[in-house]
């Protein structure tokens, strides 16, 4: 990482994120322009690492671009915007072996002429899961960030926290950034910035997502003045390993895709009452299933059963969740795996064309940070990289449009902080009421009362954070803090105006879909814009 000498620098590019919808946009721009990548952690942090499954492509002999399309509407109940989904599909193919050509190794057969070894989750007709064990995501990230050493225009900036966007005259014309180990802030001007800062799921008590994902990029686009939509499509991932050392590890779903079974304590199984695809329905569906189940039963957890399955197997198809159940004593070749749903996926986001452009020019989203209208109210498996790449490719293609134009305007730049500390004490105390509130009251189920509750206390706590909030010296942990308070609330309000149930919003007051009135996204309209200095 290079050190910053001056409180101001200029790229041609700035982009927020190093997970895959970052590096894909950065690549793409970097034989053109200078590109700054920051990233508020080390650059291999992000939610693509995390990610087990794999990419839905359709590059099988017997699948095609249709079917995928056909797949991912059915998943997104009536929302999924068709000409989005059209471009997802049709140019995935062609994506993957991008990251082949960058290096990534994906499971194929033995002989002399291997093809993919395609997994099948949850919602998909057929096999069309590209993979690399049970760790595709690690594999895209390693593969990516190997990429960026032969990239010179690309400087990658760690541990630098993205405060806000830098606005004048409604255009964004940079980002102010914390220097988290120095404590100053800079500006970083640019001709065109790329939001990829992934998901809120840190929104919630349990989630399958790192601590990093406290939905930053959404917040800051929010008081930017960009439009968001859909923020109460949160999609609560049906199987993460229940247990006292490991609550947010991920049991991926493509563990069902080779036959795991769900099962009660009696080991009964149950997803054949609730879908005809029993196991593989899509997730709102099997989410909603298992919690069902565990109120009737008042049972905390349920089983994931794949001990039917050869041994060999299993260690070598899902190599990593074998070793992380056996490090707390499971062994899932001769035990079911206790599990429960936790926030996984966020659907909705800052609204999007088809080209990654936000109703502000010269910012740019992708990946889980945007609403593309891919997912519409609920993601089908697997569909999240393989957005980030098609459309953090789009918007790059779109982005070096403006280097023939003229560079923006400098802002002001913000007062500096001082690298103070603030009370841990503190800081984890608000968190940890804001997941508890969301769990408690914006969960998988909700109820009009709950979700009014839910304002009420997290608008009573916010009072008493005031001090944190508006601190002049504002530090990473503070600033996550904000961000968090502004994503539920964005939950909130888009989940009480939606007056009905659909995928992945479910709402005892209204059971039933109501196509009259809202097959339409929940849109929030742009706040008062802020010009150049943080408020």
């Amino acid at each position: 990482m290079k050190p910053i000498m001056d409180e101001m620098a200029n790229y041609d590019f700035v982009v927020i994120g190093s997970g895959i919808a970052g590096l894909t946009f950065a690549l793409n721009v970097a034989d053109a322009g200078t590109v700054a990548l920051v990233t508020k952690k080390e650059r291999s942090e992000s939610n693509t690492n995390y990610a087990q499954g794999g990419i839905a492509a359709a590059v099988g002999a017997t699948d095609s671009w249709e079917f995928h399309y056909q797949d991912t509407l059915v998943a997104g109940a009536g929302l999924c915007h068709h000409d989005a989904v059209e471009a997802l599909v049709k140019e995935g193919p062609d994506l993957i072996k991008w990251l082949q050509t960058q290096g990534a190794n994906f499971d194929v057969t033995d002989g002399p002429d291997p093809h993919f070894l395609l997994g099948r989750e949850g919602g998909h007709r057929q096999n069309r899961i590209v993979h690399h064990a049970d760790k595709t995501g690690w594999e895209s990230e390693r593969t990516l960030l190997s990429s960026l050493k032969s990239r010179p225009n690309i400087t990658v900036f760690e541990h630098f926290f993205a405060l806000d966007l830098a606005i004048t005259e409604g255009e964004c014309i940079g980002v102010h950034l914390l220097d988290t180990h120095s404590g100053q802030i800079v500006q970083f001007g640019a001709k065109a910035v790329a939001l990829a800062t992934g998901g809120c799921g840190q929104a919630y008590l349990y989630t399958t997502n790192p601590p990093i994902a406290t939905g930053d990029g959404v917040a800051m686009a929010r008081r930017a003045g960009a439009t968001i939509a859909n923020m109460e499509f949160i999609q609560f991932h049906p199987t993460t390993l229940y247990h006292n050392e490991a609550r947010s590890f991920l049991i991926s779903e493509a563990v069902r895709g080779e036959g795991g079974l769900l099962i009660r304590k009696n080991g009964e199984r149950f997803m054949d009452a609730y879908h005809s695809m029993a196991e593989l329905a899509p997730r709102d569906i099997v989410a909603r299933a298992i919690d069902a189940e565990l109120k009737e039963h008042n049972e905390e957890c349920v089983y994931l059963d794949i001990t039917h399955l050869a041994s060999d197997f299993i260690q070598k198809r899902f190599p990593s969740i074998y070793k992380r159940c056996l490090s707390v004593g499971l062994d899932i070749t001769k035990e079911p795996i206790p599990v429960v749903p936790a926030a996984h996926y966020s659907c909705g986001g800052v609204v999007t064309d088809l080209n990654g452009r936000t109703n502000l020019p010269r910012l740019y989203a992708c990946g889980e940070v945007s609403c593309t209208g891919v997912h519409g109210a609920n993601r089908l498996a697997s569909n999240s990289l393989l957005e980030a790449l098609v459309f953090g490719e789009r918007a790059a293609k779109d982005a070096l449009n403006w280097l023939q134009k003229p560079a923006p305007v400098k802002a002001t730049p913000l007062p500096q902080a001082s690298a103070h500390k603030i009370d841990n004490t503190a800081v984890f105390k608000f968190r940890k009421q804001i997941q508890e509130i969301m769990w408690s009251q914006v969960g998988i189920v909700r109820t009009n009362e709950r979700l009014v509750q839910a304002q009420r206390e997290l608008d009573a706590l916010a009072i008493e954070a005031l001090p944190l909030l508006q601190s002049p010296t504002p530090t990473a942990d503070s600033a996550e803090i904000r961000n968090l308070f502004d994503v539920a609330n964005m939950i909130i309000e888009c989940a009480i105006n939606r007056k009905e149930s659909r995928g992945l919003h479910y709402t005892l007051d209204y059971p039933d879909k109501d196509d009259e009135r809202f097959l339409k996204d929940t849109i929030l309209a742009p706040q008062v814009k802020i010009e150049c200095n943080r408020p």
